[in-house]
């Protein structure tokens, strides 16, 4: 009996450890894009100068978000700033669920968005840590111009020359 009883909680005991290791991957591939943007500077013809603030529960990985960060908020959230606002290329709420698998290989690990991402000053780092959280300020060049063709070309958003 002794021997059954302590086979069941062998098995209980794996069956738990597997489920609880399994969840946490799936969420860890996915972003989950929170972070507030504000307009630095006008570096050059369609390139923004802009300071991510990503949130993460530890300072890598805050860290490590903020270029995604950055070209996100471009598209989605737009910015406002020392005398200058920018609306997000995408006007459409939806838009992140309509092209759901554009964005998805968009924004994976080492995704396109890296390509849009021009440099992060060096020295412009800032962590302040919020009770169990992080966040973490960088400021990032995203080339807009480059950004919206991409965008254009893949039919997530309308060109310029669309019209109304």
């Amino acid at each position: 009996m002794r021997k059954i009883a302590f086979a069941l909680l062998a098995v209980a005991g794996l069956l738990l450890s597997a489920s609880a290791v399994a969840a946490p991957k799936k969420a860890a591939n996915k972003p989950d894009f929170r972070y507030d943007i504000e307009y630095v500077k006008s570096v050059g013809t369609g390139i923004s100068s802009i300071k991510v603030w990503s949130y993460a529960s530890k300072a890598q990985a805050a860290m490590n978000e903020s270029r995604r960060n950055a070209v996100h908020g471009i598209i989605f959230k737009g910015y406002a700033g020392a005398g200058a606002s920018f609306r997000p290329l995408c006007k459409s709420p939806s838009a992140m669920t309509d092209h759901a698998d554009f964005f998805a290989t968009f924004f994976a690990d080492g995704g396109d968005y890296m390509r849009y991402v021009s440099s992060v000053q060096e020295g412009s780092d800032e962590v302040v840590k919020f009770g169990k959280e992080y966040k973490f300020g960088q400021i990032v060049n995203v080339n807009v111009g480059e950004l919206r063709k991409a965008l254009e070309n893949a039919g997530i958003i309308k060109g310029l020359g669309a019209g109304f």
